[in-house]
């Protein structure tokens, strides 16, 4: 298999619609945490029928979001997955020329961000599970900065490499072997503006 791409940006409408489709995007999510996987162990986890998991599937593959992967088990029969770049970015800028497409962005935005939020939610609810070594890093913040648009794309250039450089760096500490205590960290962040 070819080395995937980091951080795909996404630019067409269809690819755009492909992912903000909710079952695809729990899917998607589902198999970049996994790795590699089948339809029938994405279908579980997100409780839904093999052959509808394994049509949304398809769907995404046709978008090149995700990819056929060398089989994980024996079984010949199973089609594997796996995700075909490290990310997905879509920017706003790709999608303003018409309001066809700033309708889509909006919704896929409202979507991702009702996902992600339910991902919180679910944190909350299973907090006291969790032991108090992850207390101290799991955080909730707001900071309300006064900024220039080039300042605000600063941060969120500068903010966005972190994250990436602690990315690498638990990918390097599995790589050697080192899986010990790690587990799954979303970060969200949200910057944007506002007026009171």
């Amino acid at each position: 298999m070819a080395e995937k791409e980091r951080d795909r940006r996404i630019h067409d409408m269809g690819t755009l619609k492909a992912l903000a489709h909710p079952l695809r995007m729990r899917l998607y999510r589902a198999l970049t945490l996994a790795g590699t996987a089948t339809a029938s162990q994405l279908a579980e986890q997100v409780d839904e029928a093999v052959s509808l998991a394994s049509y949304h599937l398809r769907k995404l593959a046709e978008h090149g979001l995700i990819e056929a992967a060398e089989p994980g088990s024996g079984d010949g029969r199973e089609r594997w997955w796996r995700p075909a770049s490290d990310g997905v970015r879509i920017r706003d800028e790709d999608f303003r020329d018409a309001p066809e497409q700033i309708a889509a962005h909006t919704a896929a935005s409202r979507l991702f961000f009702a996902q992600r939020s339910d991902m919180y939610l679910r944190f909350l609810d299973e907090r006291p599970h969790w032991g108090e070594q992850w207390a101290p890093g799991a955080v909730s913040s707001e900071a309300v900065l006064r900024l220039a648009p080039a300042e605000l794309a600063e941060l969120t250039g500068e903010m966005l490499a972190l994250v990436r450089r602690y990315d690498e760096l638990g990918r390097a500490a599995e790589a050697a072997g080192d899986a010990e205590g790690r587990e799954n960290v979303a970060v969200h962040t949200y910057a944007f503006p506002f007026r009171t």
